[in-house]
């Protein structure tokens, strides 16, 4: 068994994972940067320490101060969480070779399937239907000749990562180059690879994914699809399970599918296969994730299993304790995800000082944040603050059920996305089940905010955070909390 987990990431995932490694007596590492000094995460965790600056790429993507602090701290593992560095692959072989258990694929794994490029390849090997695209790393040009044989509009993606982070849609010529440049610029600052591939892209699918566990020992289950539909610019909105448009076969299929591409790749721990299902109810392979998901609550409440406890095991090397016929689902689950952004305001990125939180509570209500008061949302990570979720005993149920969760949530200081997720839970056509990945643009008027507004917005939320901030003091080696530090945070 695990003794002494390093969490790599930051926010709710960190404390998601922290709490999972408290009920398994499993002692736990946090890293953090200047900008998330005083985040609750950091004072949850057994021991912490200062990975760096806020920038990203000085801190959550350092992967030799990581690892220099997981050797310092004893750690014998490290779990990765999603985003930063879950999917890169010299991550993992980094820690095989100071010989610490990753807490996610081996890196040959991630290599042949958390590549979207290699997945690509692989899913075709197989004979499963993919998006016509190319298989390969892709320049302005290569990229211009397969728009111009398979016609605009088409898609750039990112080879690494996911999250909609480096992608984006082409509609003509004149648009390719920008694209090609701010895709491959987000890309690298996400997840350190900005190498691209393209698609043809398909106009309005349903967004399915298949949540994935599959062990050292070659065995693998599916544990049921997740509805991802309603999003806007590539970024997911609110999830749910089951989908409303999968029957039991349909279901049967695409996870059996899943399965097969995921012991072709010698794959284990969790994962998502995801899937574009079109208008006649034909599914083709979109990609592998090969960490655990945002929205993965989801189908823990609807299985009654905690997917990061059986990633713990299965990185301690033991076998799957579930066969397929065990994988029970029940009733309906809902996920928003709450961000800091105006949503009337083309969703404007909000900043500031969390004044006031109070949380929904009740039956079948879950809330994963590593909000409090006093929390400060910056500019320099991802503008998700809260999950919450709910579970009912059919859509209906789960639905009204998110409302009134949704109602109860208050956050003062800063703007947040709720509002719109209420706006949603009333639409007539995601009551009825009638979405797509379009459905939010087409059924919402969104004024949206122009790229170089958004920029100016950015650019100006970042100068005023480094000007609250003062001067920073030189970089110290780390160095864990006191006992009395970590006191005087939880009293804060």
């Amino acid at each position: 068994m695990l003794r002494k987990v390093l969490v790599a990431n930051r926010g709710e995932i960190a404390l998601r994972v922290i709490r999972t490694c408290k009920e398994m007596g499993v002692r736990t590492v946090a890293v953090y940067s200047e900008a998330d000094r005083w985040a609750n995460y950091v004072s949850q965790a057994d021991e912490s320490y200062l990975l760096g600056p806020a920038l990203s790429r000085e801190s959550y993507l350092r992967i030799d101060k990581i690892l220099g602090i997981a050797t310092k701290a004893g750690a014998d593992a490290i779990h990765p969480g999603y985003g930063f560095l879950a999917e890169n692959a010299d991550f993992s072989a980094a820690c095989a070779k100071e010989k610490i258990k990753f807490i996610g694929p081996p890196a040959g794994a991630i290599r042949a399937i958390g590549n979207k490029v290699n997945a690509r390849r692989l899913a075709e090997s197989l004979g499963i239907p993919v998006v016509p695209g190319v298989s390969q790393h892709v320049d302005e040009r290569s990229a211009m000749d397969f728009a111009r044989a398979h016609s605009f509009p088409v898609l750039l993606k990112a080879a690494a990562g996911g999250g909609g982070r480096g992608m984006r849609v082409v509609r003509n010529e004149h648009e390719l180059p920008r694209a090609l440049r701010e895709a491959s610029g987000e890309a690298a600052s996400a997840f350190g690879d900005g190498s691209l591939f393209i698609e043809k892209l398909v106009e309005f699918p349903r967004h399915v994914e298949i949540q994935l566990l599959a062990d050292a020992h070659g065995q693998a289950v599916h544990l049921g699809e997740r509805e991802c539909s309603v999003q806007r610019r590539h970024q997911k909105l609110l999830e749910e399970s089951p989908s409303t448009a999968l029957d039991d076969d349909l279901r049967e299929r695409m996870g059996q599918t899943a399965v097969k591409l995921a012991l072709a790749a010698g794959y284990q721990n969790a994962g998502t296969c995801e899937f574009l299902l079109d208008r006649e109810h034909r599914f083709y392979f979109l990609e592998v994730n090969s960490r655990l998901q945002v929205e993965h609550p989801v189908t823990e409440m609807i299985t009654g299993l905690d997917l990061v406890r059986h990633q713990m095991l299965i990185a301690a090397g033991e076998k799957l304790p579930i066969a397929q016929a065990d994988v029970r689902r029940r009733g309906h689950a809902i996920e928003c995800r709450i961000c800091a952004e105006d949503p009337f305001s083309g969703f404007a990125p909000s900043i500031g000082e969390v004044t006031g939180v109070r949380f929904p509570t009740g039956p079948f209500v879950r809330v994963d944040s590593d909000l409090t008061v006093k929390s400060r949302v910056t500019p320099y990570y991802d503008s998700l603050i809260a999950k919450l979720i709910v579970w009912g005993e059919d859509r209906p149920a789960a639905t009204a059920r998110m409302a009134r969760a949704l109602r109860e949530c208050k956050i003062v200081g800063v703007q947040t996305t709720i509002p719109f997720h209420l706006q949603i839970l009333q639409d007539r056509r995601f009551r009825e089940g009638r979405i797509h990945t379009k459905y939010v643009d087409d059924e919402f008027d969104l004024k949206d905010v122009k790229a170089e507004h958004r920029l100016e917005a950015a650019l100006l939320s970042v100068a005023l955070e480094h000007h609250r901030s003062g001067r920073r003091a030189p970089e110290a080696a780390p160095q864990p909390l006191s006992a009395w530090q970590t006191s005087l945070r939880e009293l804060s």
